[in-house]
């Protein structure tokens, strides 16, 4: 397989390419930093210098060529603004789709968050800060505007929200529905399942779905085909 990673200098994106590229993928990693590259390079990824949120489509298409899917796991991080929220979390996600298109590539999964469903129709939580509000109002536009691409047979899209992301150890096991309960989820279990999801993705194409993640009792490879033998029980 062959995968292109939109953010792969990120926590989970460089775990899924060690463990994409471990196992003989082809991964290409899309950075914003030069400096980034080298470790991108190390994960065993070939990098390439792209910043989305000033680069077209066609630029970035050019990146995708040969590529069977792609990730969304960029993220405009924290100390940003809310105005990049937008261009990062929202507009950098649906750049990407509009170059997946263009390139051929019809596998394309999305890192969202939990807690989207918190700001639908326009809601602002008042425990969530503006900036915060902000980050889940550009993901959840970012899921909404895929899954029409999806539902309209554009693009086969596979929307995963973790739950609060920790450096713990992998335990190898998570809870992964169509909606958990609140929690916790080690970055390399988001990774590991990210891994099994692209698998499915390659042989079991679904429209559209969203999948909410977080620590749990089910081993990760099953969980993933649970989910893949119960032919679209948790699309979104």
């Amino acid at each position: 397989m062959h995968v292109a990673i939109a953010g792969a200098h990120g926590k989970v994106a460089r775990l899924l390419t060690r463990l994409l590229t471990e196992r003989g993928d082809e991964v290409t990693g899309l950075v914003r930093d030069p400096a980034h590259v080298a470790d991108v390079g190390g994960d065993g990824a070939r990098a390439v210098v792209l910043d989305l949120e000033s680069a077209d489509a066609v630029e970035v298409a050019g990146a995708l060529r040969g590529a069977d899917a792609v990730v969304f796991a960029a993220g405009a991080g924290p100390g940003s603004g809310a105005a990049r929220k937008d261009t990062v979390d929202r507009a950098a996600a649906v750049l990407l789709a509009d170059a997946a298109e263009a390139a051929g590539v019809r596998d394309y999964l999305l890192i969202s968050s939990y807690g989207v469903d918190a700001v639908r129709d326009g809601a602002a939580p008042p425990e969530l800060d503006e900036v915060f509000v902000a980050y889940l109002r550009a993901k959840l536009a970012a899921e909404q505007e895929l899954l029409a691409r999806a539902a309209a047979g554009r693009l086969h899209v596979t929307v995963l929200r973790p739950g609060g992301l920790t450096d713990e150890a992998p335990a190898g096991r998570v809870h992964l529905d169509a909606s958990v309960e609140r929690g916790s989820v080690p970055r390399a279990d988001v990774a590991a399942v990210c891994r099994e999801l692209l698998d499915v993705a390659a042989t079991v194409p679904l429209g559209g779905r969203v999948l909410e993640l977080v620590g749990g009792a089910e081993p990760v490879e099953l969980a993933v085909a649970r989910l893949a033998a119960h032919d679209g029980g948790a699309t979104g």
